[in-house]
């Protein structure tokens, strides 16, 4: 049966254009169910299941959630209680249309079979199909699509049993107007928590219920502590007209009142607005997107100097924070920032937050607080019935909304993780908050590997050069598995020599929009922690066929250059900055960490660094020259000025001067830095140059005009040697093999708009994958100085704060902060001055810079926030408590079985 529909559309040119668009209807849509005896049969999804022991609901039935359901219960749904769900076409498309992230988990619950969920596509089916009537609203067309098609699958399934055990359905809403109608169309309808608080044998599950409008007056007082935010409709209005910035909201992690707002603009105009006081904060949570506006210029303030974070008690809604008074009333002009308040929410980015629960101090309370390992993430309250059981527990929470009464926003328990200081609970802890992809491979991207054996075929080699010939060489660190980038070097008959990179060709296996190349998109990086690695692709392609390995025959991509002896095909670069890596011993028994290293880097990893370089610039050239619209391509932008404040002031205390006109500049003067008798102070300066530098990023050619790689000051470069490990390298890959004809091309490729998409992903991943590898290193420290005792260890002063000295450990690459304002102790007379900047604390003054020596030690009072505790033992200070008498660690036993 065919349907059309005829609407009116303005063109450009203010004329109306008329479109019909056909919508077809069928009867011969299956309803899913093992009992029916009308539909045509295929394999049975929806069972009569009477196992689902309900209060309410007696009898064998099937459950059918509306949009709203779906998207705030979608924890509920998850769990392996609840089975037989008929989830309609009118649902999965609003829910797409709302909710990407919500919309993904959906999918994947209909596609695990032993959950019994069921899409039946009622817009496509003749008696489910309505018209939107006149006047009426798509949202209240979509509840009465809903509706009828809950009263068409419950007169369908009558047919097949008799009345007397007829199998029902039930519809679940939230919506109060939705369920009445429904009511008064006689169908067996619920709230969903009613229905879900009926079911017998499963209480826990009521935890996980997302708090409705309803219920969350109950877990709140009565004052009002926030602003009212304003609505969408003025929020628009206001950044159209200027008034209002929308920007996103990035939380302090060392101080939690105090935030900043990075508002993007044009080139180099983009800015960040401080946001200060939990007022001016207004509910608004780490990453959402926000309209703020902007105070005064004279009541602009600078950024706090001050490390303050919320790790007491539980504060009540009616209890006030005490916020800094007076700090910044006496900084110079230079140093105030554009400052502000959130006056709206434009867009929540809120997800389930791991962490632990800490227990209310009321007897046999349910409610209670959740405290996020995310600093950057305020607590939350919950209720629950289980938190005896969940104490000292790692647990999932999910924040359901924040009134403008409530100190803390509320939430819901979604899961638990495990026992907290467990090594594979906080593994995966860290790999939920950092979102990322871990889990194994599906079936059908397992399903895109090569057969094997596999062995190069004739036709491989129509298109390719063979240089089995030449001997090639890869240099890396003992135990590599992927190794995807290799070297040769040669003599040419005409007294030059001929220097090759050779990268494996990942691509030859990786076929464009399969389900293997979906999920490596998606991933977009491999993730290395401390003894685990989260793969891009398989193991099959990664440690094997597409890894360079001894003796056996690869694919790959080649560049090969001939230069004379002085290698002058490559150019003067390198801005050459400094970050400690580290590097565990791990015992092979127990898997804890027995030695913590610095790593040290040999020439020959500038060798290779060097040559990759090359070939990453040559392919960028080749990639842009012939696709100047769709080049994957990589940029690292100009820091601003006021980036290299904190540098300038470092250097200009040993009396260096540093220049930053340019990379050049800058790594000219840092060059000559130089202090004698202090042989570190070059290298630590190129740390705190590090810090000062901006992120580089993936972008599409067709978007942007600034290529520039300011710390290779190189007009254009891309990311093409690791294609094991990048998902980019990949899509380089295909444009060059476009390029050289040795490949075809494929509409995404050429699509400037999907390759900026997907560049804006990459660099998500690429951010989200090195803050997990610092996770992962920051546990395994805590790990090394847990079975250390007590250390005492030189450093050096890296920052100096107005409370407190960040103190660099280079033997370890381990920073830590010496407090001077601990709790339960007395405070002794501090004076910082911004300028130098120092801090005076009784008789000393602390330099960046200066030597200092501390003890080092693991503090465990919170298990779910250990830190490593830096204590000041040079210089002595009067009126600063003595550290802890050291405790040597003994040596362990030699194992004489081992």
């Amino acid at each position: 049966m065919l349907k059309s529909k005829t609407f009116m559309k303005k063109t450009r040119s203010g004329g109306v254009m008329k479109i019909v668009r056909e919508h077809y209807l069928r009867d011969d849509i299956w309803c899913g169910s093992e009992i029916c005896t009308e539909c045509k049969q295929e394999s049975p999804v929806l069972q009569r299941d009477p196992s689902i022991e309900s209060n309410l609901c007696s009898y064998p039935h099937y459950v059918i959630p509306d949009t709203n359901v779906v998207l705030h219960q979608i924890d509920v749904l998850e769990d392996p209680v609840i089975r037989n769900v008929i989830i309609l076409q009118t649902v999965l498309q609003e829910v797409r249309h709302r909710s990407a992230p919500v919309y993904k988990r959906l999918k994947d619950i209909i596609h695990e079979q032993e959950k019994h969920f069921y899409t039946f596509t009622n817009e496509h089916h003749r008696e489910t199909f309505i018209e939107r009537e006149p006047g009426e609203s798509a949202n209240d067309r979509n509840d009465r699509a809903i509706r009828v098609a809950a009263k068409w699958y419950g007169q369908h399934l009558e047919k097949a049993e008799s009345e007397a055990d007829a199998l029902k359905v039930v519809l679940l809403t939230n919506d109060l107007g939705n369920k009445q109608k429904a009511e008064e169309s006689s169908l067996l309808v619920y709230r969903c928590e009613e229905y879900i608080k009926s079911l017998i044998g499963n209480p826990e599950l009521v935890d996980r219920l997302a708090l409705s409008n309803d219920d969350k007056h109950d877990i709140t007082s009565s004052k009002v502590l926030f602003p009212e935010h304003l609505p969408l409709s003025r929020i628009q209005a206001g950044i159209k007209s200027g008034t209002f910035l929308q920007g996103t909201f990035r939380a302090s992690r060392d101080n939690y009142l105090e935030a900043t707002v990075f508002v993007q603009g044009e080139g180099e105009d983009s800015t960040e607005v401080l946001i200060q006081g939990l007022q001016n904060l207004n509910r608004a949570v780490y990453q959402d997107v926000v309209a703020v506006q902007l105070y005064p210029r004279n009541q602009w303030l600078a950024p706090s100097s001050v490390m303050l974070q919320d790790e007491g008690a539980a504060k009540d809604d009616n209890e006030e924070d005490k916020e800094e008074e007076d700090e910044e009333k006496s900084v110079t002009e230079a140093a105030r920032k554009p400052t502000g308040k959130v006056v709206g929410i434009i867009k929540r980015n809120w997800r389930p937050f791991c962490g632990m629960l800490n227990l209310s101090q009321i007897k046999e309370s349910t409610r209670h607080l959740f405290t996020p390992a995310d600093r950057r993430i305020p607590r939350i309250r919950i209720e629950t019935r289980q938190a005896a059981t969940l104490a000292g527990q790692r647990i999932m929470v999910a924040i359901d909304g924040w009134p403008k009464h409530s100190r803390y926003p509320n939430g819901h328990f979604v899961r638990s993780l495990g026992n907290a200081g467990d090594k594979e609970t906080e593994q995966m802890v860290l790999l939920l908050e950092h979102d990322v992809p871990h889990q194994a491979f599906s079936q059908a991207v397992l399903s895109s590997l090569p057969k094997m054996p596999w062995a190069i075929t004739p036709e491989d080699m129509v298109r390719r050069e063979d240089l089995r010939h030449l001997s090639v060489c890869s240099v890396d660190p003992p135990g590599c598995t992927d190794i995807d980038d290799a070297l040769h070097c040669r003599e040419l008959d005409n007294g030059n020599v001929e220097v090759g990179v050779h990268i494996a060709d990942v691509s030859h296996f990786i076929r464009p929009c399969n389900a293997m190349d979906k999920e490596a998109a998606n991933r977009g990086t491999t993730v290395y922690l401390c003894g685990k690695r989260i793969d891009m692709v398989p193991e099959l392609l990664s440690s094997n066929l597409c890894s360079l390995r001894s003796n056996v025959e690869r694919l790959a991509f080649s560049c090969i250059w001939e230069m004379n002896h002085k290698a002058e095909i490559i150019k003067t670069r390198a801005l050459t900055l400094s970050s400690l890596e580290v590097r565990f011993h791990i015992d092979s028994e127990t898997h804890d960490p027995i030695d913590l290293q610095t790593k040290e880097l040999m020439e020959t990893n500038s060798m290779v660094e060097e040559f990759m370089l090359l070939a990453n610039i040559s392919v960028a050239q080749k990639i842009y020259d012939e696709f100047p619209d769709c080049a994957m391509l990589r940029k690292h932008p100009a820091p601003p000025p006021s980036n290299y404040d904190i540098l300038l002031k470092a250097a200009k205390s040993k009396d260096v001067e540093i220049h930053t006109d340019s990379a050049k500049a800058l790594a000219d003067s840092l060059d000559m830095a130089r202090v004698d008798g202090f042989p570190y102070f070059n290298t630590l300066l190129r740390i705190l140059a590090t810090r000062c530098m901006m992120q580089a990023v993936y972008f599409c050619s067709g978007m942007d005009t600034d290529f520039h790689h300011y710390g290779l000051a190189s007009a254009i470069y891309t990311h093409f040697t690791s294609p094991i490990r990048r998902y980019a390298d990949i899509i380089v890959h295909r444009l060059l093999a476009v390029a050289i004809e040795a490949d075809s091309t494929y509409p995404d490729l050429m699509d400037k708009q999907k390759q900026s998409a997907l560049s804006t992903n990459l660099n998500y991943r690429h951010k989200m994958s090195q803050y997990a590898q610092r996770a992962s290193v920051a546990f395994h420290t805590q790990l090394f100085f847990k079975s250390r005792g007590i250390l005492n260890e030189e450093g050096f002063v890296l920052f100096v704060r107005k409370n407190a000295i960040i103190v660099l450990i280079p033997k370890f690459g381990l920073e830590g902060t010496v407090f001077f304002d601990a709790k339960h102790k007395a405070t002794p007379k501090l004076v910082f001055d911004e300028e130098g900047p120092t801090l005076k604390v009784e008789q000393h003054t602390f330099h960046i810079f200066d030597m200092v020596k501390v003890t080092i030690s693991l503090d465990a009072s919170n298990i779910q926030h250990q830190k490593i505790r830096m204590s000041l033992i040079e210089p002595v200070i009067s009126g600063v408590s003595v550290p802890a008498p050291v405790v040597e660690p003994q040596a362990k036993k030699p194992k004489l079985d081992r």
